[in-house]
């Protein structure tokens, strides 16, 4: 046969059809073979039951009953094998669409890169349930005693003099942030200076070490600086007042005073607190410039503070650089031991990946600094092993996620009243509760849109508001965000990247946590340390669980299931068990992911076996679907032999009435490293005697022809699969594993070649077929702009491996070829989406190698 063959007969009218010979088929009919039961040749034969011998029982029943009887009967099998067909395209179907109708999109692909990006986010290597917080949160290492437990922004160190030695202590150790010199000649010209900043970024040591250099002229008795305590008086105004009784104003003591320095931290997030306005920030300039003194007010950066920072005393204090501040606190310490040479050492011990790994931030705090300086010192020193050092990294990001709960509604415990007793006051509890709603967010749903974290942020403050302060209606500003508090607040980034949208990806802005190490360990301390917290966590992911969105539902299920591992009788109980029997897929779909999560710790593998094994034999039919679900990722079951037998027990139960997830969830198996041995149990259950089992291989056997490879794989790009996630599954395996290419296409062929699955297989062929055409016309385009091929799916002349190994296996013989080339030219003559003679002929010529076609056209000519 010609190469041309194929477009040439396309223009044929079906009368001159060379099928007619065969029993004049029409061209929307493809050349029927025998049905699954003839001779096929090779390893294709061999009587497979079924849909076999049609024509003799026809024959049998006419001779019987009368010609009438015959047609009748021959009508009856017609319709039966009509309802097989049928009942085969249903189950081909996504079995995750059902609540959304037979027809409704879901996104696999989507839902694979949310929980590949969930388990990378919370899966870095560190053990947070066995970690001793103690021995690092209030860390004594050597002569330094570092203390890291923060207190809640707000409540601040007592009014009094800073002794002399802590500045100077400060004036040695001080790592100066970008732009000191600018906020000191603010400082210097306006005599206050509002400075902003997130707690723990050093904001109060650049202010003393501000008020220290303005002041040096000043006092020296051990007052010249002096922090002022809020509670004394009514912040910026008690500080005027001070200001005046110290430094020679109304009442005061003269000038001795002069020249003091004052810092003043004010706390704006605490309900009913009020920021000053800026008549009283110029009252409390003037009273300075009168006394010959400064002053430093800091703030943390909010919605509050805004107005301050945008004022003209305000600035926002940038972090100091952190590994300037490793390096400046290295030095302290070996100088303390006078060993010169061992800094060099120690800076290439922090710059260990593991160590870097276990510390899991992108950038330290002042008092994070110091703590790391000291364990790398003492490591150096012998005090510490390389365990222990390792321990203290890995505990850092623990006490700061200790840090941002520790008290947090501390303050509701005096909640203002009305004054008659009757009046009910609106309850402040959302203002408070939204950073920490936000962070809470920003751990489960990292990496994902900013809309998407801010957006779960405000359902969990409704959830923790109402479940602190029942009796009252959260109420919460509409116009007071802060996007770029939110992210100093917490520690956190954003960057622009690829954001699924109904399918496609589209360019948004991304949040995520400045350090890998932050999220499991914010996750840990809610979870093991706040107890009451987990009832309104546990609703606010249910109420994730609902979100038709891939990047919010897998990502949170990702999280409830780490959440299980730290208790897995509660998380079971209260999340796990619940949603696995919910009516909605997507809530069995969040069950599943979490239990596989679950499963991914090894010392809760056997009980997640347990489970699923129960689930999948005695369970009802919602926790059968969620066992397949839940077999499918691979580490639910002991052995792949085992999934696949749970599977199918799922499968053929209650007349194959879950055989469509069984079916997808077989798929799934077959990107492990095992797919040799799903493709040997699709052939046994093809060749079973009984028709569910056949159904259930031939439904997979038609699923794999039209799944992508990104829609069920868990690996990252990088593997053999994974480079090819544009694919087909079926060409990728191909390729990536050609001893099983012969297996793959005997599937395809079975499926190709029984009448209930006939249509449904051929329409998965087309589908195959058209994705290659489309990507390698797509290349094409791309090519004259200088643009690099494959990106969309298909794949183009990257597939073409793919197709090269598949369809010479699958035209082994003339009927194949015959079959091949009617789909050809079935595709050619299709009036909405015509394939080019170019396509056409190009495909023909994978299929058909050179020499075969020399072969067909002498048998032709012969």
């Amino acid at each position: 046969m010609a190469d041309e063959a194929v477009a040439e007969r396309a223009a044929e009218p079906a009368s001159h059809d060379p099928q007619k010979s065969q029993g004049s088929r029409s061209p929307e009919a493809p050349p029927r073979g025998r049905e699954r039961g003839g001779e096929r040749g090779g390893d294709r034969g061999g009587d497979r039951g079924g849909d076999r011998g049609d024509e003799q029982a026809q024959g049998e029943a006419e001779a019987h009953d009368g010609p009438e009887a015959g047609d009748d009967e021959a009508a009856e099998r017609a319709k039966e094998r009509e309802r097989a067909a049928d009942r085969i395209k249903d189950l081909t179907r996504d079995p995750l669409a059902e609540e959304d109708g037979e027809d409704g999109p879901t996104d696999l692909a989507a839902a694979a890169r949310a929980r590949r990006a969930g388990r990378k986010l919370l899966t870095s290597g560190r053990d947070f349930t066995s970690f001793d917080r103690s021995r690092i949160g209030h860390a004594h290492i050597g002569d330094i005693n570092v203390s890291l437990d923060a207190r809640r922004s707000g409540v601040a160190m007592r009014g009094g003099p800073v002794p002399e030695e802590e500045l100077r202590r400060l004036r040695r150790a001080h790592v100066e942030p970008a732009g000191y010199v600018r906020l000191r000649r603010a400082l210097e010209s306006r005599r206050l200076l509002v400075l902003g900043g997130a707690p723990g970024t050093g904001r109060t040591c650049t202010a003393l070490a501000l008020l220290d250099e303005v002041t040096r002229d000043g006092a020296g008795d051990g007052g010249r600086v002096r922090r002022f305590d809020p509670h004394q008086g009514e912040g910026v105004r008690g500080l005027v007042g001070e200001v005046k009784g110290r430094d020679g104003g109304e009442g005061g003591e003269g000038g001795e005073r002069r020249g003091t320095g004052y810092l003043l931290e004010l706390a704006l997030d605490r309900p009913g607190t009020l920021p000053p306005d800026e008549m009283d920030l110029d009252q409390l300039a003037s009273t300075l410039a009168e006394g010959d003194a400064y002053a430093v007010v800091v703030v943390s950066v909010g919605s509050a503070a805004n107005p301050l920072l945008a004022g003209r005393y305000g600035m926002v204090c940038p972090p100091a650089p952190s590994q300037e501040l490793v390096t400046v606190r290295l030095r302290e310490r070996l100088e303390e031991a006078r060993d010169h040479e061992a800094l060099e050492r120690a800076a290439r011990i922090a710059e260990d990946p593991e160590v870097i790994e276990a510390v899991g931030l992108d950038d330290l705090r002042p008092a994070e600094a110091e703590l790391l300086a000291s364990l790398l010192a003492e490591h150096l020193l012998g005090s510490l092993t390389r365990e222990e050092l390792l321990a203290g990294c890995r505990g850092i990001a623990a006490v700061q996620a200790h840090e941002w709960f520790a008290g947090v509604d501390r303050a509701l415990a005096a909640a203002p009243s009305s004054g008659d007793g009757r009046t009910p006051v609106r309850s402040a509890t959302a203002a408070l509760f939204h950073p920490v709603a936000f962070r809470i967010a920003l751990a489960v749903l990292g990496g994902g849109s900013h809309s998407a974290v801010s957006a779960a942020a405000h359902l969990l403050t409704w959830e923790l508001s109402v479940q602190s302060d029942p009796d009252s209606t959260p109420s919460r500003p509409l116009f007071c965000d802060d996007p770029e508090s939110d992210r100093a607040l917490s520690r956190a980034r954003s960057d622009d990247g690829a954001i699924d949208v109904a399918g496609a990806e589209v360019t948004g802005q991304l949040i995520f946590y400045r350090g890998s190490a932050l999220p499991a360990a914010v996750l840990a301390e809610i979870w093991d340390r706040h107890f009451p917290v987990r009832a309104p966590v546990v609703r606010w992911l249910r109420l994730l669980a609902d979100d038709p969105r891939p990047q919010v539902s897998v990502r949170a299920a990702v999280a409830a299931g780490e959440l299980s591992v730290r208790d897995f009788e509660y998380g079971f109980g209260e999340l796990v068990r619940p949603l696995a029997e919910a009516s909605s897929p997507r809530r069995r779909v969040f069950a599943a992911t979490a239990l596989d999560q679950v499963a991914g710790h090894a010392s809760h593998r056997k009980a997640v076996r347990k489970v699923v094994d129960d689930w999948s034999r005695y369970g009802t039919a919602s926790l059968r679907w969620t066992a397949a679900m839940t077999l499918g990722h691979g580490r639910a079951a002991d052995s792949v032999d085992a999934a696949l037998d749970a599977l199918a027990r799922i499968g053929v139960r209650d007349q194959g009435r879950q055989l469509a997830v069984a079916s997808l969830n077989v798929v799934r198996l077959l990107t492990l490293p095992e797919c040799a041995t799903v493709l040997r149990r699709l052939g046994q259950w093809a060749e079973d005697r009984r028709e569910e089992y056949q159904d259930l291989a031939l439904v997979t056997i038609v699923r794999l022809a039209t799944t992508g490879v990104d829609e069920v794989l868990d690996d990252e790009p990088g593997t053999p699969l994974g480079d090819r996630g544009d694919w087909p599954l079926l060409l990728a395996l191909a390729v990536t594993r050609p001893e099983l290419t012969g297996t793959l296409a005997d599937l395809l062929w079975t499926a190709l070649n029984t009448a209930r699955s006939r249509d449904v297989a051929f329409d998965a062929l087309e589908a195959l077929l058209r994705s290659a055409s489309r990507g390698e016309r797509r290349e094409r385009g791309e090519r004259g702009e200088g643009r690099e091929g494959g990106e969309g799916r298909g794949g183009g002349d990257r597939m073409r491996p793919g197709l090269a190994a598949l369809l010479p296996a699958l035209t082994s013989d003339e009927h194949d070829r015959q079959q091949l080339e009617w789909l050809l030219r079935r595709m050619m003559r299709d009036q909405d989406r015509p394939l080019t003679t170019e396509q056409a002929s190009a495909l023909w010529r994978l299929a058909v190698p050179a020499r075969q076609r020399r072969s067909d056209e002498e048998e032709s000519h012969g």
